[in-house]
């Protein structure tokens, strides 16, 4: 992730949470290159990431207000970022919970194989858990994941963060994701996990992430419920 984007997506947390309230002024430029040890450059180019997605306004001597109706919402979620949904809803000040309700080790079949670059002979984690922010369903993850690349996996980490594990423990390093997004009709397990009706589209994203050296370490489906999530993706031009 580029510097900016990371700066970018404090400052939207900060704004989300309430640190920085609509009317308010987002610091100095100078302040921020301070916090955050980098050139104003680069802060400018995060506050145009927020001047886009309609969280702030900047006027020449004024400074850049935080405005009252931004695009986004409380559950807009931003696709190019990758620290996972703990890190995410930590930031927000959220309460993330998580419910595993499968958890095991099977030999992978021909898409798994094919989205993690696996022989039949080499298992993987099968995982499913049921994400509740502030006690209510969010989203229902589906994830395989390779034993010989993540080693260790217990239900007690996935009750809590897998991301975390990874980096802090494993020292694992991910360079990025490949996403794709659809539309689908509920399943089964949508309808009783998501509380989704028989009516209601369900939103998935599916995703394999990279390590830094290429190697895909995670292949996964997110499904959501039309009305409880969004996602956000800013494609800037230009240098």
């Amino acid at each position: 992730m580029a510097k900016y984007e990371d700066i970018a997506n404090t400052l939207r947390t900060r704004i989300k949470s309430g640190d920085y309230p609509a009317g308010s002024f987002l610091p100095k430029q100078t302040e921020l290159v301070t916090e955050f040890n980098v050139s104003r450059m680069t802060v400018q180019k995060a506050v145009e990431v927020l001047m886009m997605e309609g969280l702030v306004a900047s006027k020449k001597g004024v400074g850049t207000t935080v405005l009252d109706h931004p695009f986004t919402t409380r559950d807009t979620s931003t696709l190019s970022e990758y620290e996972g949904l703990s890190w995410e809803m930590a930031h927000g000040n959220r309460q993330l919970t998580s419910q595993v309700i499968e958890f095991g080790v099977e030999f992978p079949d021909e898409t798994v194989q094919e989205k993690l670059r696996l022989t039949e002979e080499e298992p993987v984690y099968k995982i499913l858990r049921l994400r509740l922010v502030e006690d209510q369903p969010f989203v229902l993850e589906h994830t395989y994941m390779p034993l010989n690349l993540v080693p260790g996996m217990k239900k007690e980490i996935l009750e809590h963060s897998i991301y975390h594990y990874i980096r802090q423990q494993l020292g694992l390093r991910i360079s990025g994701a490949y996403r794709t997004i659809r539309a689908d009709k509920p399943s089964d397990y949508d309808k009783l996990y998501l509380q989704a009706q028989p009516e209601d589209p369900i939103l998935e994203i599916s995703q394999i992430v990279y390590q830094q050296d290429g190697k895909p370490f995670e292949y996964s489906r997110s499904r959501n419920r039309y009305d409880v999530r969004d996602y956000s993706f800013l494609d800037m031009k230009g240098s």
